[in-house]
């Protein structure tokens, strides 16, 4: 990570180090780039409108035109950036409570490469410098969105009857989701669709997935969709209030895509986090899978170097390039529904051959994230992964979103889940002081 971006661009909470001068140097440095127009958009928190009138007046500053699409999803953004050929800024913290905000860049669609992140960076820091622009930016008139959006989702409507429950988080999703499952014909039972600058994902959305099954076993729906903050994430939920994450939709992507011929190398790119369980069904399908870093920039550069068609995380990230090059909650679950309606079967029937191990993750919260690197920490979970063979998994890194530790470890039982956890999280814990 470098000096302001993360893992997925540039977060936290919103005063001394996000603010607007922070969001002006941001929009003014993206004259290291190599276009000289900007597609801005936002989520529903109530930080947006100025943080994004700092970027454009940033932008303009530095002789770029700006397009504002206000609020969008970020994957609308980045394929409107991708179609106009434009840079892309997205300010959202995605799944964080409303006190958070980011700034997402994208180019032309994808996110940004290391070195142009580092660009950025050196002209944030004033450790570079630009000639003056030929002319002051100017700001462009607005574009339809939704119009634009509904061309690339229309393709994978399909007709249904089924009973479905979307939960928007009250983010960017509240206006296209509704919209958009409405042209199947499906009869849908919305929540999330009332955004009031604070309530972005407050105890609704993906992290939140309690309420929309609560929900779905409700009101006797076939399957409910949550979407996060700002759309890029999907997490389902099935008729019985079965939890369905990345990896799981995931599953049942590939394998409609490889009855199509349509998955590539007949391959997945999956993270280091994916449940084993899931591995071994994907390999009884025929699917080999390839495991990244945590990160979908790190599974679609994956994907990309190697011509895969589709890959993504257990949180909800999924990428599949023959509909996006990017994660589209919204499509992905347009998708799966045509899926579910295709095989007039519900999630249940299509994940029936997935057995998953028992797995557990521990946040350590109000930790140093150096000590995720520590040599005695990176020993243990050697020899803890060591012990549990080829039939265990163990994962410690820095979140690259939030300040913690996170502790991750799958096993045939949960006994040697239970017992591998304590190892690794009291070590850290004895660390710590």
């Amino acid at each position: 990570m470098g000096r302001y971006f993360g893992t997925d661009g540039i977060r936290g909470p919103v005063g001394d180090f996000l603010n607007e001068d922070l969001a002006f140097r941001l929009g003014r440095s993206l004259r290291t780039l190599s276009c000289k127009t900007v597609t801005i958009g936002r989520d529903t928190r109530e930080s947006g409108p100025a943080l994004a009138a700092a970027v454009m007046r940033g932008s303009l500053e530095a002789g770029l035109d700006v397009i504002d699409l206000g609020i969008v999803s970020t994957p609308l953004l980045s394929y409107a950036c991708g179609r106009s050929g434009s840079i892309g800024v997205m300010i959202t913290a995605s799944h964080n409570p409303f006190t958070d905000n980011g700034l997402k860049v994208f180019l032309k669609g994808k996110k940004l490469f290391e070195h142009e992140e580092s660009a950025l960076e050196d002209d944030i820091a004033g450790l570079t410098s630009a000639a003056a622009p030929a002319r002051f930016g100017r700001i462009l008139p607005p574009i339809d969105a939704l119009a634009l959006y509904a061309e690339l989702v229309r393709p994978v409507i399909v007709p249904s009857r089924l009973r479905i429950a979307l939960d928007c988080a009250n983010g960017a999703t509240h206006r296209i989701a509704p919209r958009f499952f409405a042209e199947t014909g499906a009869t849908l039972i919305l929540t999330g669709v009332a955004p009031d600058g604070k309530n972005i994902n407050l105890g609704v959305g993906s992290t939140h997935i309690d309420h929309l099954r609560d929900l779905v076993v409700a009101e006797r729906c076939d399957a409910g969709f949550a979407f996060d903050g700002d759309g890029d994430r999907l997490i389902a939920v099935g008729k019985n209030g079965e939890i369905y994450d990345g990896d799981m939709l995931v599953y049942v992507v590939a394998v409609a895509l490889k009855r199509r011929a349509l998955l590539n190398h007949a391959t997945v790119a999956l993270t280091k986090m994916s449940n084993l369980g899931l591995l071994k069904a994907l390999e009884r399908q025929g699917i080999k899978t390839v495991q990244t870093d945590v990160g979908d920039k790190y599974v679609l550069e994956a994907m990309e170097t190697s011509d895969y068609t589709l890959g993504g995380e257990n949180s909800g990230h999924i990428i599949d390039r023959h509909l996006l090059n990017t994660g589209d909650g919204v499509l992905n679950a347009l998708h799966i529904l045509s899926i579910m309606t295709a095989a007039d079967a519900g999630l249940d029937v299509l994940t029936q051959d997935v057995h998953l191990y028992p797995d557990r993750l521990v946040n350590l919260r109000g930790i140093d994230k150096t000590l995720a690197k520590h040599p005695a920490v990176l020993a243990k979970a050697a020899d803890v992964a060591s012990r549990l063979g080829a039939d265990g998994k163990v994962l410690v890194r820095a979140s690259g979103t939030e300040p913690l530790i996170r502790v991750s470890v799958s096993a045939p039982t949960i006994g040697q889940v239970d017992a591998a956890v304590a190892e690794i999280v009291n070590l850290i814990e004895s660390l710590r002081s």
